[in-house]
């Protein structure tokens, strides 16, 4: 496995390649340390400036590759630096297409709110523009026990499935609880001041819809459980009624998860400014998250 570490030498960024450590790597797999040199915004006026400032980013930069790579050292495997000029996420998504990493790995703070949703982020940029899967390591909650607590939520899509098998394919050396989660759209729903409005035959049909949906739902976890069952031996699944995004989050927080995996259809440009579950829980998430995506 090639992975690919962004690194800002923050505690965000060291906490993703403390997380590396806890996977089962070998001599054969490799870890790209990456870190992106901002390009000095000043005028030509100040050129001055901008090189002497660029000189002690480049000085900078050296130090965070080293203290990185350090931290990395007890997984006895392939490890590589690069060093690289520009915007930080154009940089990232670039560098992981030119080396054809299989996963890029970055740290977040997590933030949370207004200021999140207004205030554009490396990390939501990356994970909605790469064309490769993307795992944010956040600030870790409460107390963890000591198995990693892993949901996969899947909607039965062709995003979700390439996730899934990404997902069995990472080398976790820890033993891995994991949950199985298909949240069912509640776009059948409502209101029950308009139930009187509703004849009988309108009851029927829309009963019988809301089977098929559960009916398709179960088939759906069946087949994942199954997948992710010759893979781990601790697996729970489940259906919920209701928003996907928040239901994912609920039970997130009620099964104290490490992590949430989920796929995304890796939307570019003005779609990926729109609402999306995978984007909703990236942002919101208090937990880690693995952005899945359909190889192209």
């Amino acid at each position: 496995m090639k992975i690919l570490l962004a690194t800002d030498g923050s505690e965000y960024s060291e906490r993703a390649a403390k997380f590396l450590t806890t996977f089962n790597l070998s001599s054969d797999d490799e870890i790209i340390v990456l870190h992106v040199i901002t390009d000095v915004p000043f005028r030509k006026k100040v050129a001055s400036y901008t090189s002497s400032l660029k000189k002690i980013k480049q000085e900078i930069a050296s130090e965070i590759i080293r203290t990185t790579t350090d931290s990395l050292r007890p997984l006895h495997t392939k490890i590589d630096s690069l060093l690289v000029d520009g915007y930080p996420g154009k940089g990232i998504i670039d560098t992981a297409e030119d080396l054809d990493v299989n996963l890029i790995v970055m740290g977040a703070k997590g933030l949370k709110g207004l200021k999140k949703i207004l205030v554009g982020s490396i990390t939501t940029f990356v994970a909605i523009n790469s064309s490769k899967p993307v795992l944010v390591i956040k600030t870790p909650q409460g107390e963890k026990s000591g198995s990693l607590k892993v949901l996969f939520a899947t909607d039965g899509s062709d995003y979700a499935t390439e996730t899934e098998k990404f997902l069995v394919s990472l080398p976790f050396r820890n033993e891995v609880e994991m949950t199985v989660l298909h949240a069912i759209q509640s776009w059948l729903d409502i209101p029950e001041k308009f139930n009187v409005k509703i004849d009988e035959k309108m009851k029927k049909t829309l009963t019988e819809i809301k089977a098929l949906a559960l009916k398709e739902s179960e088939k759906t976890i069946e087949e994942a459980c199954k997948f992710i069952g010759d893979r781990f031996t601790k697996v729970n699944c489940f259906t919920k009624d209701g928003d996907p995004a928040l239901e994912i989050l609920n039970a997130a927080k009620v099964l104290k998860t490490d992590l949430i995996a989920v796929g995304s259809k890796g939307m570019r440009g003005i779609k990926g400014m729109l609402g999306s579950v995978s984007r909703y829980i990236l942002s919101h998430s208090e937990c880690s998250v693995l952005i899945g995506k359909k190889d192209r």
